[in-house]
């Protein structure tokens, strides 16, 4: 183990770089005095010194994040089961989910700039106004998942979101609406726990597709309520489970 001081204020000690050595204080003898101003000076300075080569605990996550994707893991311990108000953040999260589909999350999330450049940064209000010149743009644009059908569900999911407004109500209210508000922490101790849909997610389904929103059925839904935080279903275990 090895450990390097930092350079900004040493309390009148010298810095050191210290590998592989084991120090003996002497508690009495010539030297004795020597030692403990030493290590009142180690003590001082503890919060400016960093452990080089320690090695970390090990750090618990869901099953599903096991893995060595970077972004996987990036999103996992930075955005999963996060609660999200911001409507801008809820539209990219429903249309994401959408274009999921039949696809891998990777894959998703690797075209999530993409996404973003395509979808005028998800503002509700400027895909709305998309037409037909922007489709063909669409299905030209190699950033995202050039599929017709998803493409189109995108536009009119914003002109759903923009009914709402319309209706007295924003596509954060009325999805925190179906868990009354908070987000439901369920008790998930394996990832063969985490269903797939729920009721809560069925009547979500139900009451946006009368609204005139497309690609939300139940299961698209539910992963939605888990990316956007409406539940925390980060398994017991999982050092996320009590930070989100």
């Amino acid at each position: 183990m090895a450990w390097r001081s930092a350079p900004p204020r040493t309390l009148g000690c010298p810095a050191r770089v210290l590998i592989g050595i084991r120090f003996v204080w002497r508690t009495s003898g010539p030297s004795a005095a020597a030692d403990k101003s030493a290590m009142s000076c180690e003590r001082h300075n503890a919060a400016m010194t960093e452990i080089v080569g320690a090695e970390a605990p090990p750090v618990h996550r869901c099953a599903w994040a096991d893995s060595s994707d970077a972004l996987l893991l990036a999103y996992h311990d930075t955005e999963w089961g996060v609660p999200i108000r911001d409507e801008r953040h809820l539209f990219e999260l429903l249309v994401l989910e959408g274009a999921q589909a039949g696809l891998s999350w990777n894959t998703i999330l690797r075209k999530r700039d993409g996404y973003r450049a395509a979808f005028a940064g998800f503002e509700p209000a400027a895909v709305a106004a998309f037409d037909g010149g922007d489709v063909e743009r669409l299905m030209a644009d190699a950033g995202i998942v050039r599929n017709r059908a998803k493409i189109l569900a995108a536009i009119q999911n914003a002109n759903a979101t923009l009914a709402l407004h319309g209706a007295g109500t924003t596509l954060v209210d009325h999805l925190w609406s179906f868990v009354g508000g908070a987000t439901r922490a369920n008790p998930i101790a394996s990832m063969g726990e985490i269903p797939s849909e729920t009721d809560e997610s069925r009547a979500m389904s139900k009451d946006l597709r009368a609204r005139g929103f497309t690609f939300v059925g139940p299961t698209i839904c539910y992963a939605l309520m888990q990316s956007a935080g409406l539940v925390n279903d980060h398994q017991l275990d999982c050092f996320r489970r009590n930070e989100v």
